[in-house]
């Protein structure tokens, strides 16, 4: 059983719902973006009212020296689709890598919402896996501590866009840079551990334990996500 760790974030950015859907599709290149290399549109297309894309970017990370003997710091390929709703107002994306994936898989899902005060909030889950035997725990704690260096940079980044774009925007606060929150991170293992505890007749459930439920509740209900959106799209890779 491949075992894939979950880390969540969340940003929020002091502009409207529509500001952020149109620095999105402008957001490289920014100061923060320098391991992004290239980016492509690959597929576009308008159904039900909401416009489908696809677009292939080439990334590249740093790799700590214990990490050299695995993968050297060569150009990875990342899909990324999206689902843009003008309707209900959401922007979703489902990106993962399709080179070395038995090093270090990462599926990354995000939504994009508007809030009741006029701001955009950001939910960023990321699921990382391993199936280099010995070292898959290593990897994977790497991978969830790149995804939080890399979602800083991509907060960071994304403003220094919106900024430049709406550069009149009476909410704009330069010396505010809204810094990604770790909500949880957890593991498949863990999970399944944790219900096997939740369902003990003889066991109370504390606030820790229905903390722990929750997590689970959101795991499930982000990769049920992953698969539709996945199945969405009618496109081979």
């Amino acid at each position: 059983m491949v075992v894939s760790s979950h880390c969540c974030t969340e940003t929020v950015f002091d502009y409207s719902w529509k500001q952020v859907v149109q620095a999105f599709w402008n957001r490289y290149p920014n100061p923060s973006s320098n391991h992004v290399l290239t980016e492509d549109t690959i597929s576009r297309e308008v159904r039900d009212g909401k416009l489908y894309s696809r677009r292939i970017l080439s990334k590249t990370n740093h790799v700590p020296k214990w990490g050299e003997r695995f993968y050297k710091n060569t150009p990875i390929k990342i899909i990324e689709d999206s689902i843009l709703d003008p309707k209900n107002k959401t922007l979703r994306t489902f990106t993962r890598n399709i080179g070395m994936k038995k090093i270090m898989k990462v599926d990354e899902i995000v939504e994009y919402t508007e809030q009741k005060d006029g701001r955009t909030l950001a939910i960023r889950h990321a699921y990382i896996s391993s199936q280099v035997f010995g070292f898959s725990r290593a990897i994977r704690a790497f991978g969830v501590e790149r995804f939080k260096s890399n979602c800083l940079k991509t907060a960071n980044g994304f403003n220094f866009v919106l900024c430049n774009m709406f550069p009149n925007h009476k909410h704009v606060t330069l010396t505010r840079s809204p810094t990604p929150a770790v909500l949880s991170i957890t593991t498949k293992s863990n999970l399944e551990q944790q219900q096997q505890q939740h369902h003990h007749p003889t066991q109370s459930v504390s606030k820790t334990e229905s903390f722990k439920n929750g997590v689970k509740q959101s795991y499930d209900f982000l990769k049920s996500q992953a698969s539709k959106i996945a199945q969405m799209f009618s496109i081979k890779n």
